[in-house]
């Protein structure tokens, strides 16, 4: 299971049993509240962890942390979470093994200082990365709340996605699927991010 938002818990669960379903794991992109609001009853309800990046671990138990003081103000200046029972820290460059997956983690600083990316090749060996909100259709992850770095991602992006075969697919956190080459193309964002060759599947 991938960053549970709000109102979260039943319909996954509700698919879940639909599909006969036995989750192993919650990961987690970042650590914006709109991702994690449902971590803690999803991770305790199933007895599974929440995988985090410990950049932005704080976050879990205060989402203040991670958003602006006008949307704070929204809140009343409190918004109290709690961490799951078991959270497990990413690590860049780390392989996860999961209900027969293997997922690679790339920290993607930028949106968030603790961002990262999911890698799983299909069967058919196409990758398919789950971004998060680092890598949109069209648009790229906001810098401007806490913690956000312009530079540190356009580094991200450049070091860690553009270096992908074009028929890479990109799932996002919000909005439709991509593939890393139509971004190339036509987000204006990428537009003079200089990418090593290989990334362009030559």
């Amino acid at each position: 299971m991938v960053d549970p938002g709000q109102d979260a818990v039943e319909p996954l669960d509700a698919l879940l049993a639909e599909h006969r379903l036995t989750p192993v794991a919650v990961l987690l992109t970042h650590g914006h509240f709109d991702h994690t609001f449902s971590v803690a009853p999803v991770c305790d309800g199933h007895d599974v962890p929440a995988w985090i990046h410990p950049d932005d671990r704080e976050m879990l138990a205060d989402p203040l942390k991670g958003i602006s003081a006008d949307a704070a103000a929204f809140f009343g200046g409190r918004l109290e979470l709690r961490e799951p029972r078991e959270v497990r820290e990413l690590a860049d460059g780390a392989a996860l093994d999961l209900a027969g997956l293997t997922l690679r983690v790339d920290h993607t600083p930028g949106h968030t200082p603790g961002s990262v990316v999911f890698t799983t090749p299909t069967e058919e060996g196409v990758e398919v990365v789950l971004a998060g909100d680092t890598l949109f259709a069209g648009s790229i992850g906001r810098t401007d709340l806490p913690g956000g770095d312009h530079e540190q991602m356009l580094a991200s992006l450049r070091d860690k996605l553009l270096t992908r075969t074009d028929d890479t697919v990109v799932l996002p956190g919000h909005g439709p699927t991509t593939t890393v080459g139509r971004e190339r193309a036509s987000n204006p964002f990428l537009q003079g991010l200089e990418a090593p060759a290989r990334g362009r599947g030559l």
